[in-house]
């Protein structure tokens, strides 16, 4: 199952508030890069595929493909500061070949 912790779940409040997408899941998909890693895309859609998995995490609704599962399952989305000024949402998936954990 994919979450989201609290600091990025009020980042995506304050996105969907300002796209006028307040009651729109988000979704979640991941392709292959070429070095194997993956690459992220998060965005709101209203659109419900039939084979599409919906979690809720911190009261919010994230939707993906079902063929991802096995990509996403157990990844968490933060919002942290990587830089001094310099804040982003990460992606913290066991399941992707480059990841390593942040306690390393």
């Amino acid at each position: 199952m994919v979450t989201i912790t609290t600091k990025a779940a009020e980042k995506i409040r304050e996105s969907a508030k300002q796209s006028q997408a307040e009651n729109m899941p988000l979704r979640i998909a991941v392709t292959d890069n070429p070095d194997g890693s993956f690459h992220y895309a998060v965005g709101f859609d209203e659109v419900k595929n039939e084979t599409d998995i919906s979690v809720e995490s911190e009261g919010l609704k994230l939707v993906y493909a079902a063929d991802l599962t096995g990509k996403l399952n157990e990844m968490v989305i933060d919002f942290v500061e990587l830089e001094p000024g310099n804040e982003n949402f990460i992606f913290l998936n066991p399941n992707d070949p480059t990841y390593v954990s942040p306690s390393e």
